[in-house]
């Protein structure tokens, strides 16, 4: 046993602690195996598969690794080929992989029709749902609905709730229940029989529930079977291996229930905390030392997660440097906020290994329009275009383009019912069929659609509001649009009406806002919503060494980085309106936060504003005594602490915008040798070698970005 981890010690530079060699020893009978951020727990996962192999005798295809993500399968087999290059592949899958192995066998081929993982498909999942949204509801599904609805579904399937429970579930909107009703009808009763992901693992647990047969050959396929991010596992996927395992009960699941952050997705935390009352004989480790994070960072994480009480206890430790205390600011603002992080990332030489952390995507909006404007590279990890099609988006865009081409029925009549016009039924499906003349809209409206007397008033009163629109500002144009054509109100109705989150919509006409404040017109707004789009999508699909990190925390797990900002930590963000009303739900937020804070290595700040998240006074209350000197808040938060941020110095930078000329070469601090081909008075364009960006003069003089070539 010695020589194996002296062997390795040798061939890979690769030491284990006592804990980890202890993981990789215990073999044989039900493991649990729990394992504290930064603890090094694929690594001590390989090295237990190469020891069954190397000292244990067992071939490798008689091991089973199962994962949650398809990157974490990818992940584990490369380091495995890394550690032991010379022994044959182990089975290294998803589990969603597994169901679909599993439920092709036990569904003969022409028996199902996959409607997941294609939009090609005409039966495709979204679509069907859509169509089934728009019969029963008589309008189209938001897409916010459409993926609450999914997720939903989703939650039902893996939760392995019967049918006539389903009544009694919680919906995310007024008839989903219903939804979902038509839909596994739907698709039970089609010619072939359709599946979608979540069905693949109730299939799979069917066949393997029903099908002795069947059952016994995935059990005679694999000795050992081993579970990674397990916290994440859902009743379902739970079932399943206790069927694979059931006879020679070598199973090996490596968990944290402190980083469970996926209950709304239907994990299953709580199955960690009764491991034993499914496998008594079972042996709980801890892998408790953190070879990430700063000694302060650890010692504060421990402490604050502590406050859960629905948890293993675990004492999370490092022998690294205390480092530096935790930052912690409370802004004025969301706008002061930004202002803050700008000059913060402004001063750094290299972002590579920088993150920006958030709650919701919504957060990356604004975030995003900056550092584009700034000229700081950045990488997206969930990056989410739905903003840019969402529908109050699209509302706003449909009010301008109206204003401005006021003949344009056919663009009204796609916000009328948005509108406090009060459309009926009937009016609004006359409106639908009216096609543009030459004449004003709401000419062609009143002589076209029977209406009331006090339609006819807030019809005249709307067209002089949309005329005077022309002529302002966008700020100002979306200011008006929420004051007089009621859209404020609107909003508030339909949030009642449909169950939707006022807040989260409200947040995206201030986003709007923040947006169009600089712009001049209406057009130049579109047009950086369209650039935002495109920087959106390429921010996804382009990622470089050093480009900074935008991520929700969700999609933060397994990451790290030296330097970590938490943003937007306040009540109604972190933890939501929701969590604070419900213990379980609070305590994923808590483990949401932790989550986000154990991505740090060295240096981490968490920042707030308005009504600052209880997690933050938390944290402050552990970490007082050795922030005092550091910490810069103002509890009454009525203005923006004071922060001296200090820019390289660079002597040859551009001091003046009378030293700049269309086609003179130019090198930016951060993407290099380019040609000015655009210079006004607010904004240069400047082209790389791959790409043509925008800068403001302002902030390149500021912070001394550019120098003549």
């Amino acid at each position: 046993m010695s020589d194996f981890f002296e062997r390795k010690k040798q061939e890979l530079g690769v030491e284990l602690n006592k804990i980890q060699k202890k993981a990789v020893t215990k073999t044989e009978g039900p493991l649990l195996l729990l394992a504290c951020p930064g603890s090094g727990k694929t690594t001590t996962m390989i090295m237990r598969i190469g020891y069954l192999i190397e000292e244990k005798g067992v071939q490798p295809k008689r091991i089973k690794a199962i994962t949650f993500s398809r990157a974490s399968a990818t992940d584990m087999l490369e380091r495995y080929a890394r550690f032991f290059p010379g022994l044959a592949p182990v089975d290294f899958s998803t589990i969603h992989s597994l169901a679909f192995q599993i439920t092709r066998e036990y569904l003969s081929a022409g028996d199902y029709l996959m409607i997941e993982g294609g939009d090609s498909n005409r039966l495709n999942k979204k679509r069907l749902l859509k169509d089934i949204y728009a019969r029963e509801n008589d309008e189209p599904i938001t897409d916010d609905q459409l993926e609450e609805l999914v997720s939903f579904i989703s939650f039902v399937k893996n939760k392995m709730v019967p049918k006539r429970k389903w009544k009694t579930l919680d919906e995310p909107f007024p008839g989903a229940i219903d939804i979902l009703t038509v839909y596994e009808e739907f698709k039970e009763n089609h010619e072939p029989r359709l599946v979608d992901f979540d069905d693949m693992l109730t299939i799979a647990f069917e066949a393997l529930d029903t099908d002795r047969k069947l059952l016994s050959k995935y059990q005679k396929r694999w000795d050992y079977v081993m579970t990674d991010e397990s916290q994440d596992t859902s009743m379902v996927q739970h079932a399943i291996v206790e069927k694979l395992v059931e006879n020679h009960r070598n199973l090996c699941v490596v968990a944290d229930d402190d980083q469970s952050i996926y209950t709304w997705r239907a994990a299953e935390p709580s199955y960690l905390l009764k491991f034993r009352q499914v496998y008594p004989d079972a042996y709980i480790m801890k892998m408790e030392r953190n070879y990430r994070s700063s000694g302060t960072i650890v010692s504060t994480a421990n402490q604050f997660i502590k406050a859960n009480k629905l948890r293993h206890d675990k004492n999370m430790f490092t022998d690294r440097p205390e480092g530096g205390p935790i930052v912690i600011r409370r802004l004025a603002s969301q706008e002061a906020q930004l202002k803050y992080l700008l000059k913060e990332l402004s001063a750094l030489e290299e972002y590579g290994n920088v993150a920006i952390l958030y709650r919701n995507n919504s957060s990356s909006t604004l975030l995003m329009d900056e550092l584009d404007r700034l000229g700081i590279p950045f990488y997206m990890k969930d990056a989410d275009n739905r903003f840019f099609s969402h529908w109050i988006v699209q509302d706003i865009l449909n009010f301008m383009r109206f204003s401005l081409r006021p003949e344009r029925v056919d663009l009204y009549s796609k916000v009328a019912s948005k509108t406090n016009a009060y459309w009926s039924a009937s009016q609004l499906k006359q409106l639908g069929r009216m096609q543009p003349t030459k004449r004003h809209a709401f000419e062609e409206i009143t002589l076209a659609i029977t209406m009331k007397d006090y339609q006819l008033r807030i019809i005249t009163e709307q067209r002089r509001s949309m005329d005077a629109l022309k002529d302002m500002k966008p700020l100002k144009v979306i200011q008006a649009i929420r004051r007089d054509m009621g859209y404020d109100q609107m909003l508030k109705s339909r949030a009642e009406k449909f169950g939707m989150k006022l807040d989260y919509l409200q947040q995206i006409l201030s986003t709007l806002e923040q947006i169009a404040e600089p712009l001049p017109t209406m057009m130049a707004f579109a047009k950086r919503l369209k650039q935002l789009e495109e920087v959106t999508r390429q921010a996804k699909t382009e990622k470089a060494d050093d480009m900074l990190t935008l991520s929700t925390l969700h999609s933060s797990k397994g990451l790290e980085f030296d330097r970590v900002y938490l943003i937007d930590l306040v009540e109604g963000i972190v933890p939501t309106e929701e969590d604070a009303d419900d213990p379980a739900l609070l305590e994923e937020a808590r483990r949401l936060f932790y989550v986000g804070m154990t991505r740090a290595k060295r240096h981490l700040e968490l920042l707030s504003y308005d009504k600052e998240s209880r997690f933050v006074e938390e944290v402050r209350r552990i970490a007082l005594p050795k922030m005092k000197k550091a910490e810069t808040f103002n509890r009454s938060a009525t203005k923006a602490p004071k922060t001296k941020i200090t820019v390289p110095h660079n002597p040859d930078a551009v001091s003046s915008t009378e030293e700049l000329q269309v086609g003179a070469q130019i090198r930016h601090r951060v993407f290099g040798n380019g040609r000015i081909t655009e210079l006004d008075d607010e904004k240069v364009g400047i082209q790389f070698a791959k790409e043509h960006k925008e800068f403001l003069l302002e902030i390149c003089l500021q912070y001394q970005l550019l120098e003549l070539v």
